[in-house]
């Protein structure tokens, strides 16, 4: 089969163009995937597109979460003249289409909306709600999001940080647990290792296998703030803490305003913009007020045993501005201190040079908390795992 262009029935733009829509939507893929779709296209032919989209899936996709979006772009992509020739055409930035259906995945839709300049002046209203990416961001534009507020940002800027946000690494403090395994270090001898080594040369003891003490991961639990006032850093965090800790063996995750809400199942998810959309349908008083004494209370006469003894690191995510009673949140944060290994508070208004925590919710935190960090910025988030890491060592 000849492979070039698709009005001559070959289909080499088309693989290229289709792997540039995978990058849009989020997909990790390099031209080495693209060239082995190509030789899968070659050697299975155009004859069943069932076959075509396994072939394309089984080489260009390495993440699970990532699954779901392929096969929803594959099926748009190969469906719709229209849209091939939209997607090949998005090097030009005044190429227009149709919106899709408001169904498909956010990641879908914004892979298949026609591309624009980075620095291009963004529309009013309805324009600025799209996501439009190009691979040729200048510099200075990564420079200026990487410090930006997340408050600060227009739509479009606000869409394209949220999908920054979800590649960056949160490798999160470990502990030395009891158990221990063989390996080459370690304090103590393993014995049985020894004799085995041993056996296998005679006598003579070549290696001398030891045991050091396993790393394992301490409980993680998240409690995010989805009052008013933390609406836009709300979203985009639970975005970042979603993929951070996609392989955290024991985490559980709240969000609070009025009331408490429970979102480890939505946690569970694969893809985030699944555990977005069921966390919005979950939480019932988003951008509304804040009562986090009595969202504290709540976890505690419904949730305790989700606090493993006194191992469990809590993240609490909010600015402190609390609308209930301070004796009422200063008795949960005591028993909330109490029962965890640190308290840490990640606050967004660490972003004002000279910040004191002088309303009521933010002194009790600050007088509870083990430490207190900044999440304002994509900056601030890359910083946060060294950040976690010096605290715990407190």
């Amino acid at each position: 089969m000849q492979l070039g262009d698709s009005r001559a029935g070959k289909l080499a733009d088309n693989i290229t163009g289709f792997g540039r829509a995978l990058r849009r939507a989020g997909v990790k893929l390099d031209s080495h995937r693209i060239a082995l779709a190509h030789d899968a296209a070659s050697h299975i032919g155009l004859t069943e597109k069932q076959d075509l989209s396994a072939a394309f899936e089984s080489v260009m996709i390495s993440r699970e979460q990532d699954r779901g979006v392929f096969r929803e772009l594959f099926d748009a992509y190969f469906q719709d003249p229209k849209i091939a020739n939209k997607l090949l055409a998005q090097l030009m930035p005044s190429a227009e289409g149709k919106a899709e259906p408001s169904k498909r995945k956010p990641r879908v839709r914004d892979a298949l909306a026609p591309q624009k300049k980075f620095g291009q002046q963004a529309k009013p209203t309805a324009e600025d709600q799209k996501v439009d990416f190009d691979a040729a961001m200048t510099a200075s534009d990564i420079q200026r999001l990487q410090h930006a507020d997340f408050n600060a940002l227009s739509a479009t800027e606000y869409r394209l940080v949220e999908r920054l946000a979800r590649d960056i690494q949160l490798p999160l403090p470990k502990f030395a647990s009891r158990r221990t395994r063989p390996a080459t270090t370690g304090a103590r001898m393993h014995w049985p290792g020894v004799m085995s080594q041993a056996a296998r040369t005679g006598g003579e003891l070549l290696l001398l296998p030891r045991l050091e003490r396993q790393q394992k991961h301490l409980p993680l639990l998240i409690l995010v703030d989805v009052s008013g006032s933390m609406e836009r850093y709300a979203r985009l965090l639970l975005a970042f803490l979603h993929v951070g800790t996609r392989r955290h063996p024991q985490r559980d995750v709240f969000a609070f305003g009025m009331g408490l809400t429970d979102l480890t199942l939505a946690f569970k998810q694969a893809d985030t913009d699944d555990m977005l959309a069921k966390a919005s349908v979950l939480i019932e008083d988003f951008a509304g007020g804040t009562q986090l004494g009595a969202s504290l209370a709540s976890l505690r006469l419904q949730h305790a045993r989700r606090l493993v003894g006194r191992r469990t690191m809590v993240l609490m995510i909010t600015d402190g501005l609390d609308t209930g009673k301070p004796i009422e949140l200063a008795q949960e944060l005591g028993w909330l201190r109490r029962r965890s290994r640190r308290l840490l508070w990640l606050n967004p208004l660490l972003r004002f040079d000279g910040y004191a925590p002088l309303a009521q919710g933010a002194a009790a935190l600050h007088q509870y908390a083990h430490g207190m960090l900044a999440v304002h910025n994509l900056s601030k988030l890359e910083d946060l795992a060294s950040s976690l890491a010096a605290l715990m060592k407190k």
